[in-house]
């Protein structure tokens, strides 16, 4: 990856190594919003094979099945980040799916922008890549 990074911790509660360009939302909640058999989003976004950066997760007890679903169809994020507390359900359903979970990343939403690429590390480290769009 080219340019500077800028880089960001937060705390590691599923772990996992991944890169991929960021798809930003300031809350979701995987029921209702989230298309399991697609990857999209309400708005027509896609998440599949992107790094997913939430504000604020807003739970539903099936928004854990909601995030296997994603990975049964091979729609499933690279890897998610949450700039507040991750709540149980988002815990839970990257724990099932095997997606690399880190929250408590503060400044996420002002730092990472859509399609910058971001490079989350086992450690807990962002490195935010600045899109030139």
């Amino acid at each position: 990856m080219e340019g500077q990074a800028v880089s960001l911790k937060g705390r590691v509660l599923v772990e996992g190594n991944a890169t991929g360009k960021a798809v930003v939302v300031e809350a979701l909640s995987f029921y209702g919003e989230v298309d399991p058999k697609t990857g999209t989003l309400n708005d027509g976004r896609s998440i599949t094979g992107r790094v997913l950066v939430i504000g604020r997760p807003r739970g539903s007890t099936v928004g854990s099945y909601t995030i296997y679903g994603l990975k049964y169809y091979g729609k499933a994020p690279k890897a998610i980040i949450v700039e507040n507390d991750a709540d149980p359900i988002l815990v839970a359903g990257a724990v099932l799916a095997g997606i690399p979970l880190v929250d408590r990343v503060m400044g996420a939403l002002s730092a990472i922008s859509d399609c910058d690429q971001v490079e989350v590390l086992s450690s807990g480290v962002v490195r935010v890549y600045k899109s030139k769009a």
